[in-house]
């Protein structure tokens, strides 16, 4: 299982799309609650369409996003609060059946977690790995 992630925080679509080419990713999981953004090319309409004409594959998986608090602790750097609103995330029925899948996709080929923060310390992506994937060999992809 080759697994990464990355944060699009302060890059472009094409150092982006550059930065999975190079390592080799072949789908990108989404663990955005909102895939919006106000950086171009990474909403979810446009950032599907990049990557599949690079022939990387697109999955959104809502519930494994943080919600509104979480990312409001993440951004103020607050990360027991994330932490145990996360935790909380985690625990609900629709959040453990996308990690079930989350679970078979990044068996499937090599993938990578897609959040917004370049670094991954302040993100729920180490969460997910933490928790989800404990076992896997992970490499923070920095466009």
């Amino acid at each position: 299982m080759r697994l990464f992630t990355i944060g699009y925080e302060a890059t472009t679509q094409g150092d982006f799309l550059e930065a999975l080419k190079r390592a080799g990713v072949g789908r990108v999981i989404d663990v955005r609650a909102l895939p919006l953004s106000r950086r171009p090319g990474f909403s979810k309409t446009p950032l599907r369409n990049a990557l599949a004409e690079e022939g990387i594959d697109y999955v959104h998986l809502k519930a494994l996003g943080t919600p509104a608090s979480g990312r409001e602790a993440a951004r103020k750097g607050r990360t027991a609060e994330l932490e145990e609103i996360y935790a909380g995330q985690l625990a609900l029925p629709e959040a453990m059946v996308q990690a079930e899948e989350l679970k078979s996709l990044v068996a499937e080929k090599p993938s990578a977690l897609l959040c917004f923060e370049r670094e991954p310390a302040g993100c729920h992506r180490n969460i997910i790995l933490r928790e989800l994937l404990p076992d896997a060999a992970v490499e923070h992809l920095f466009p």
